[in-house]
């Protein structure tokens, strides 16, 4: 599932933006400050940033100068309500992909995330393997040794999860995070629930639990 960053202190937007992205089937998270932002920036846990220039503690230009002196190639549109020309030419030339002014209309916001998404996956492997296990992230079909498997939208990204991190742990807040989003309830047995029906449909003996820190899934070798 594609991870997006939204960097944005105005809770407003910050609602609007989650609720929307979240419809067109991304996974977001938040930072409400430009060192928050710079921190989760550098993880490498994310395909794209909306990076707010007006942030408190750090100013989105100087998260994005940081950002790219330390070469890190992450995608970063930036929002804004600033309207000279001088900043528009500041923030590209600082190493942004791409420029929106507020307020913006989400149509428009969400053909930029795609043309951005675009451009860094034109290399991407599209389909994703695991011994006999596949999944075709364009035409989001999953296949069992052979066999078409029918996976819900939330069973993919799942799955998307584990294949894209085969023999790695991976906790409840990693797979609620990438997968629900940042905003779901973190009391809630979702994740349980959905291994369940994961193992269900692809085999339980693919994923394993490993107590006390979340699952895994069993790397095979590719046949």
């Amino acid at each position: 599932m594609t991870r997006i960053l939204i960097a944005e202190d105005e809770p407003r937007i910050v609602r609007f933006l989650v609720k929307g992205l979240q419809a067109q089937g991304y996974a977001t998270a938040t930072a409400t400050d430009g060192v928050d932002a710079l921190h989760l920036a550098r993880t490498g846990d994310f395909d794209l940033m909306l990076l707010d220039l007006g942030l408190p503690g750090m100013d989105g230009l100087d998260v994005l100068a940081e950002l790219r002196n330390q070469k890190t190639v992450l995608p970063v549109i930036v929002l804004t309500a600033r309207t000279s020309t001088d900043d528009v030419v500041t923030g590209l030339d600082g190493g942004a992909n791409d420029y929106v002014r507020k307020p913006f209309r989400l149509a428009e916001l969400l053909a930029r995330i795609r043309l951005q998404l675009r451009t860094e996956q034109r290399a991407e492997e599209f389909v994703l393997h695991n011994g006999d296990l596949s999944l075709d992230l364009r035409t989001r079909q999953a296949h069992v040794a052979g066999r078409t498997i029918d996976l819900s939208s939330r069973e993919f990204a799942l799955a998307e999860m584990f294949m894209r991190h085969p023999g790695q742990v991976l906790s409840r807040e990693q797979l609620l995070s990438n997968v629900w989003g940042y905003d779901y309830d973190p009391m809630s047995n979702v994740v349980e629930v959905y291994v369940r029906y994961l193992r269900n449909k692809i085999g339980p003996e693919r994923i394993s639990t490993v107590r006390g820190a979340g699952y895994r899934l069993v790397r095979e070798a590719d046949e």
